[in-house]
């Protein structure tokens, strides 16, 4: 797996293209903490949403124990969630493991869900799991964002 590393044009493709697979309304975001923070707030703007919220879902205790079910250390109560079309913003979609939890307490609060990631992990693990409804590109690298602070360190 080789390391490419984005620029903020590339960024900007990558939201460009999200922007223009969303269809109907969005009265809200949720950014997946921490890699969906910076595009759901592009994002925002672009599709001039003016409600931003976060989800910080951990599925590990620690570095070595990673949990069965997700822990959600921040999340908007259910009553801003009823009856609102919800973008789901994250970076990349690996397995979508989090993402999926959060469109699934979404659905539960009574919204509507709808999950955007800049990239799509491809590979043979990723056939068998689900996809999300828009994304910006497809890769198997391991994608570097010019907002990550180990890409100083990868660049040195």
């Amino acid at each position: 797996m080789d390391n490419v590393y984005l620029s903020w044009n590339d960024v900007a493709y990558l939201v460009d293209r999200i922007t223009a697979g969303v269809t109907g309304r969005i009265d809200a975001l949720i950014a997946v903490s921490r890699g969906g923070i910076v595009p759901a707030g592009l994002l925002a703007k672009r599709l001039n949403v003016r409600q931003v919220f976060i989800a910080a879902v951990s599925f590990f205790r620690d570095e070595d124990q990673q949990l069965e079910w997700p822990v959600y250390l921040q999340f908007p109560e259910d009553r801003l969630l009823r009856d609102q079309r919800i973008l789901v913003v994250d970076d990349i979609w690996e397995h979508g493991r989090k993402i999926t939890n959060v469109r699934e307490r979404i659905e539960l609060a009574g919204g509507q869900a709808v999950t955007a990631v800049l990239h799509l992990r491809s590979g043979p693990a990723a056939a068998t799991d689900p996809a999300p409804d828009i994304y910006g590109a497809q890769t198997q690298d391991n994608v570097i964002y010019p907002w990550q602070a180990e890409r100083g360190k990868q660049e040195a």
